[in-house]
């Protein structure tokens, strides 16, 4: 350091701070052998206090304000350096600068879920996180407990401790309250304000005020999650026979190919399974009465008789017409799905018509 500089830090009578961080808690007034004339001036800013400290002991105190350094109002300074009769030559001392102002948005969240009993889950995984307000309270005692030696003291320096005390509190509180998980949504302000009377005393060591304090947000593990996720939709489908046809028919106008088809055909048949398996160990669900298919439509056909188109016949009346003689296997016959009229004796499905009729006695 050069003679000059020495000389102006000797005789430079202003104390102040002005503060250009967000984050600045604590600021060490930095002087050339730390010499402050008799008759300085201090400046002392809205959210500041100044603290005087002489050789690792707190002396004098000053809120926001214009002082002029004498023995008259550093008593206690003036008590430490044995001056009874006032002070000319520049004397040491430290001056920490202490910022009052709310530290807002500051995070805290659990860095290992916490465990706790819940009655819809059993036992369950949850983490949290949110946010908190504090401000310096106590400045010696921030000082003493906190900040120490430090040069310049900033909320990244102390925001570890006070995530670790709240999350502390907050394992009790949720453990305590025995809220169920899919309730705690509804009283996060409730929680909030609990934690913030639980926490303050574990603060109150630190000089530090914590006035607000948020729960932004408590999840369960994602498997958990997801199983919420399965039960809402279940919910929301409501009558799942209906449900499974919607599907099938859905799949089917939308050309599905058969890996879907089957995989919905699965589905179903799975559900249809557990049915039947709940409903056969007496698992609550209720039994429903076996119902026949339905009755399979009799096939017709047309007959030519004399060049002209007659029926559709069933195979009843077609065995009456082969008995009268009206029909037999040449007659021709056509029906829905065939390509041509065809000889009766040809189609496979009057196999049993001609069957049903005995043939000619042989002669005697």
């Amino acid at each position: 350091m050069s003679l000059w500089q020495k000389i102006k830090g000797e005789f430079v009578d202003i104390i102040q701070w002005t503060d250009d961080t967000q984050n600045t808690m604590v600021y060490r007034f930095e002087r050339y052998g730390n010499q402050i004339k008799n008759e300085a001036k201090l400046t002392v800013r809205e959210s500041q206090v100044a603290v005087f400290v002489n050789e690792g002991e707190i002396a004098d105190v000053f809120d926001p304000g214009m002082y002029t350094l004498t023995t008259q109002n550093l008593p206690l300074l003036s008590t430490l350096k044995g001056w009874q009769y006032g002070f000319n030559s520049p004397f040491l001392a430290e001056v920490y600068f202490v910022n009052t102002k709310r530290f807002t948005d500051l995070k805290w969240g659990t860095m290992n879920p916490i465990m706790m009993r819940d009655p819809d889950f059993g036992i369950v995984r949850v983490r949290a996180f949110g946010s908190y307000t504090i401000s310096v309270k106590d400045p010696s005692a921030f000082l003493k407990n906190v900040v120490g030696t430090n040069g310049e003291f900033t909320t990244d320096s102390v925001v570890s401790q006070i995530r670790n005390v709240i999350v502390a509190k907050f394992s009790d509180v949720i453990g305590q309250a025995k809220i169920p998980v899919l309730d705690l949504a509804g009283r996060y302000g409730e929680m909030s304000e609990f934690l913030v009377q639980n926490v303050q005393p574990s603060l109150d060591i630190y000089g530090l005020e914590l006035h607000q304090m948020l729960i932004e947000n408590i999840s369960l593990p994602p498997e958990v999650e997801q199983a919420i996720d399965k039960r809402s939709s279940m919910g929301a489908v409501g009558n799942l026979d209906n449900y499974l046809k919607f599907q099938a028919a859905d799949t089917m106008g939308k050309g599905g190919g058969s890996s879907t088809m089957g995989d919905a055909l699965g589905a179903g048949l799975g559900f249809a399974m557990a049915n039947q398996m709940a409903n056969g160990l007496g698992g609550g669900g209720t039994p429903t009465a076996a119902t026949p298919p339905p009755v399979p439509a009799e096939v017709t056909f047309f007959v030519a008789e004399n060049g002209q188109q007659t029926g559709p016949f069933g195979t009843g009346v077609l065995q009456q017409k082969l008995a009268a003689g009206t029909f037999g296997a040449d007659s021709l016959v056509w029906r829905a799905g065939m390509a041509q009229w065809t000889k009766a004796g040809e189609v496979a499905d009057l196999a049993n018509v001609f069957g049903s009729v005995p043939p000619p006695l042989p002669p005697q």
